[in-house]
């Protein structure tokens, strides 16, 4: 029987298909033994070409999702699909479901989400005396950059196992309890305080939202970073273009995440490496640039509140990302 006082999760696919149903059960199975009343989407497992269903059942799913107002709102996994929907997707049932308690988590695709509903204004929900609805667990409804359900919470043994931090981050945030992260950086930074909004996540997803209406219009902000499967000279031309239209001189610090599973070196890159790229970038804007931040398509990430105010403090190389209880 399940426990009614355990808060309430529901597993949707608003982005690519899942080929590995055993592993999304899997997860399911391990959300319920971290104490969530987790349940998978009637259509999660739905297939259309690379998707997880057509565009009017992703559609349907996200705002079935949002009229339920579940605790946590957990995207399955990444790949492309949400890009396709943000034309159509009812914002104010998504900030509805945000005032009511959801917490909108993923990373990846899922950054497309996130800086829509930021750009609609649909962020962090009122305080509690203002909201209609309390739910039992946690301070408010929000968006978190966090983990996947299949990336991150079905893996076996054999497959590496399940991230202790990644797993004690996100219990901690989905419950309210999260009000601090850390992590190490280069040394150059001692002292340095940034305060600002919290936002951000791929690179290539927050890059093609810019010049559209579902792109955020940040300024004096804390944005971090993220990519995966990228070439070095195409990360740098991303870089680039948010530097020459201006986003990057409009923040007030930059974090970097992992840019992972960069495909090998070719014979003209000639010691061509991502160190240099930030290197470069650092002479061209004013925002201090820290690396380290543990976040992208890596086992070990942390969960970030996307849109929330945020300070940032390094003590040595240490950097500390706090927030206040909404």
């Amino acid at each position: 029987m399940a426990d009614p006082t355990a808060p309430s999760l529901v597993v949707f696919a608003p982005s690519g298909v899942m080929l590995d149903r055993p592993a999304a059960r899997r997860a399911v199975k391990h959300l319920r033994s971290l104490g969530f009343d987790a349940v998978l989407d009637a259509d999660a497992l739905a297939r259309h070409q690379r998707f997880a269903g057509d565009d009017a059942t992703r559609l349907a799913a996200l705002h079935r999702v949002a009229d339920a107002a579940p605790s946590v709102a957990l995207a399955l996994r990444g790949g492309y699909g949400l890009t396709r929907l943000l034309d159509h997707i009812d914002w104010r049932r998504i900030a509805t479901s945000i005032e009511r308690g959801t917490r909108w988590v993923g990373h990846s695709d899922f950054t497309a989400l996130h800086l829509a509903a930021m750009a609609h204004g649909a962020v962090v929900a009122p305080p509690a005396r203002h909201r209609r609805h309390e739910h039992a667990h946690g301070d408010c409804g929000g968006l978190w950059a966090g983990p996947l359900a299949h990336d991150d919470f079905s893996r076996t043994a054999e497959q590496g196992g399940i991230d202790d931090v990644t797993e004690g981050c996100f219990v901690e945030a989905m419950h309210g309890e999260l009000e601090a992260v850390g992590f190490r950086t280069e040394a150059g930074f001692d002292g340095l305080e940034a305060r600002g909004v919290l936002w951000g996540g791929n690179l290539t997803v927050l890059l093609a939202l810019l010049g559209t209406p579902h792109f955020p219009q940040v300024k004096q902000g804390v944005l971090f970073l993220e990519d995966v499967n990228e070439r070095t000279y195409r990360t740098e031309r991303n870089l680039l273009q948010l530097h020459q239209c201006g986003v990057l001189d409009r923040q007030r610090a930059i974090l970097l995440g992992a840019f992972s599973a960069v495909p090998p070196p070719t014979a003209m890159d000639r010691g061509y490496r991502l160190r240099g790229v930030i290197d470069h970038l650092r002479t061209l804007t004013k925002t201090p640039i820290l690396t380290g931040l543990p976040f992208g398509h890596v086992p070990t990430k942390i969960s970030l509140p996307v849109g929330r105010r945020v300070l940032v403090r390094v003590e040595g190389r240490n950097v500390l990302i706090g927030w206040a209880a909404a």
